[in-house]
């Protein structure tokens, strides 16, 4: 009966159906060999919908695509590269921050290569970058703010941790404030190098200008305390995560609709139904996936996983290591919301028996997953890029490559120095 079962889905996600009724299926069967009613799937989904912190998706996935409609990429690319160009590799390091902020609050890698490329690769290419740099800093920048509030797979790692109760504090607020400090660290080693890889190839640096810097500043004016109302709201405990993603939809569209009037009201109601389609498709994974997640409890799945384990692995730090290249793999099959909600659940029990606190292996399941995005050889990111550049997939895998090795050097120290995450959440 159960090789039947576990036959029957597999066959149904090689023929292409979708993840949730895959989920579905399984949570079921499971249910049924338990002897437990299968209201208890009714259930969970119900207890989805009454979590409040739920909320927080739909606004923060509202007010990115009504960023990226507007203009607000070549404001933020002009803020930055006023008050960072003059340095050596400027137009890279703006690159990276800029891209880190745009995913950030996209929540989409895929939505930064193609708002985002249009503007940075020509730009780069015009500066004097090479070919092969300018691709590849592109590609792999795209999923560079996975880690920074108000990222929206650090919310959903914290909803789906959350639901499990796992006996330890995993509130929103300490998963943004953890992703803080090793976004800096990718984003500190990314510049390094690209100004070492530059040293022989010098490019025209920008030159400090007090009237270019207050003209950004004037340009930017409006975008500039969107950041500021989400941190100091938040962590003045002025704000919760939800009424902080209210107050950013809502000062977003009064600025893009009412002040710049980039965005048409006539785009208001695609934008909105384009967002609410990603939206829908996650709220529906995730709530089917809790379902899913309560049978692997009852049926102790998670600790049977880790007395496999523990007969195999016996070191914490080899688990970790073990850890980082399977996510690194998951990384390049299954989209990051998909692999949150099928592996969290798994990964989160055995993990904690091995002593890793549970927000540090958050910021380790997305660093790894923001890499597995450019990963050879299937990479979500590296076919968007391909089409985007019009460029043969074989050049993209090149151009990467270098900043793939600079972005696992950032991974190896996220895992082994667990401070760097939970430094400010201590």
């Amino acid at each position: 009966m159960i090789f039947l079962v576990i036959t029957s889905l597999v066959l149904m996600t090689l023929l292409g159906a979708p993840l949730f009724t895959v989920l579905t299926g399984a949570a079921m069967a499971g249910f049924t060999m338990l002897g437990i009613d299968l209201s208890v799937v009714a259930i969970e989904l119900y207890r989805i919908a009454d979590t409040p912190i739920l909320v927080a998706l739909p606004l923060f996935t509202f007010t990115g695509y009504l960023l990226a409609e507007s203009k607000a990429a070549y404001r933020l690319v002009g803020l930055t590269r006023a008050f960072l160009g003059w340095m050596p590799g400027g137009l890279a390091i703006v690159a990276f921050v800029v891209c880190a902020l745009f995913t950030a609050f996209t929540g989409a890698s895929g939505v930064t290569i193609v708002a985002m490329g249009a503007l940075l690769y020509p730009a780069l290419k015009q500066d004097g970058y090479g070919e092969n740099f300018s691709l590849g800093l592109v590609t792999t920048s795209g999923s560079l703010g996975l880690l920074l509030p108000p990222s929206l797979p650090l919310i959903l790692f914290g909803i789906i941790a959350q639901q499990m109760d796992a006996g330890a504090d995993i509130s929103i607020e300490k998963l943004f404030a953890a992703g803080i400090l090793p976004a800096l660290v990718m984003i500190l080693l990314l510049s390094a190098w690209s100004i070492r890889a530059n040293r022989h190839n010098p490019v025209p640096l920008t030159r400090f200008s007090v009237k270019n810097c207050l003209s950004a500043l004037r340009a930017a004016a409006w975008e500039i305390p969107l950041p500021i109302f989400v941190f100091t709201g938040i962590y003045s405990g002025y704000f919760a995560v939800s009424e902080a993603a209210a107050v950013s939809a809502m000062y977003v569209l009064v600025v893009e609709m009412l002040i710049y009037r980039e965005v048409k009201w006539s785009r208001l109601p695609s934008i909105i139904r384009e967002s609410m389609i990603m939206v829908g498709g996650i709220l529906l994974i995730l709530g089917v996936s809790l379902a899913f997640t309560n049978f692997l409890i009852d049926a102790q799945i998670p600790m049977k996983l880790f007395a496999l384990c523990q007969q195999f692995i016996a070191s914490k730090w080899v688990f970790l290591i073990l850890l980082n290249l399977f996510l690194l793999m998951l990384g390049t099959m299954l989209d990051i919301f998909s692999a949150i909600v099928i592996m969290v659940p798994l990964m989160l029990p055995v993990a904690m028996e091995y002593g890793i606190h549970p927000v540090h292996l958050g910021i380790i399941f997305l660093a790894n997953m923001q890499i597995g995005y450019f990963t050879p050889p299937v990479g979500m990111n590296l076919f968007i890029a391909g089409y985007r550049f019009n460029k043969p997939i074989m050049t993209i895998y090149r151009a990467t490559i270098p900043f793939m090795l600079v972005l696992l050097l950032a991974v190896l120290i996220i895992t082994y120095w667990p401070g760097l995450s939970l430094f400010l959440i201590s």
